[in-house]
């Protein structure tokens, strides 16, 4: 399910559970609800909530380290591309059919994990790119250098190269959420409880229905940022592809 789909439904199971307490609440004898019991219920909820709050943020911690380290995996590709080519220029005009293999391999990535509109999700299984990497990694190595410098420069182009395709499959190997199902399921059963108890203890008006509308909907609204931020390469929140062109258009030049 997308996260809009998942944030729906913690949306819809939050707000019900806020209409039972209220309907609850109507049905049950007076003394339930009086100052003791109220006050047993407020230190049950305000345990609650700190479980929750504690969950919420170890969610939230565990997308953005997802998030950022996806970005970063991207940057280190920029930057492993521009160093790659520039070697091989360095290397001489022999070089020329692999700086031709690197673009070709660059641009099946970019089309792989960031599609056009119509083209599909992000795909990050290697693929092209992957026979376009191996094609290239093949012709540096049947490089014969000549001089002392051109081989420093092949092992260079060797060891970037290898780094290059070391963080692609690193990108492929990470695609899978860190969002433990079990732990958002425990956290809208909290979300439910706490709002079903603020429910149980507010009179049933205008104003309280739409605080507690309020309520749920931004924390609905945090658990789909999480979950975007969890899919770095689908949605909303997506890493940026710039770093990646930016070197593409380099390349060659």
């Amino acid at each position: 399910m997308t996260p809009l789909t998942v944030s729906g439904l913690v949306f819809a199971c939050i707000a019900g559970a806020g209409v039972l307490a209220m309907l609850i609440a109507r049905a049950l004898p007076g003394h339930h609800l009086q100052a003791d019991s109220r006050d047993t219920i407020k230190q049950g909820l305000g345990m609650i909530a700190t479980l929750a709050a504690l969950v919420l943020a170890l969610l939230g911690a565990a997308a953005k380290g997802s998030y950022d380290t996806h970005t970063n995996s991207v940057r280190q590709l920029a930057a492993d591309v521009l160093m790659l080519d520039r070697v091989l220029a360095l290397y001489g005009p022999q070089t020329a059919e692999a700086r031709d293999l690197l673009r070709r391999g660059v641009t099946a990535t970019l089309d792989r994990i960031w599609p056009a509109e119509d083209a599909g999700s992000a795909n990050l299984t290697p693929g092209e790119a992957r026979v376009a990497m191996e094609a290239f990694f093949e012709n540096i190595t049947g490089l014969t250098p000549k001089t002392e410098s051109q081989r420093a420069l092949k092992a260079r182009a060797l060891e970037v190269a290898t780094g290059l395709m070391q963080t692609r499959l690193r990108l492929f190997a990470q695609k899978d959420s860190t969002i433990p199902v079990p732990f958002l399921v425990v956290l809208v059963f909290w979300l439910m409880i706490l709002l079903g108890g603020f429910a149980l203890l507010s009179p049933c008006n205008a104003t309280v229905v739409s605080v507690l509308l309020v309520c749920t909907l931004s924390v609905s609204c945090a658990i789909f940022l999480i979950l975007e931020l969890d899919r770095p390469f689908h949605g909303m929140v997506r890493v940026s592809s710039v770093p990646l062109r930016e070197a593409l258009s380099l390349v060659g030049n």
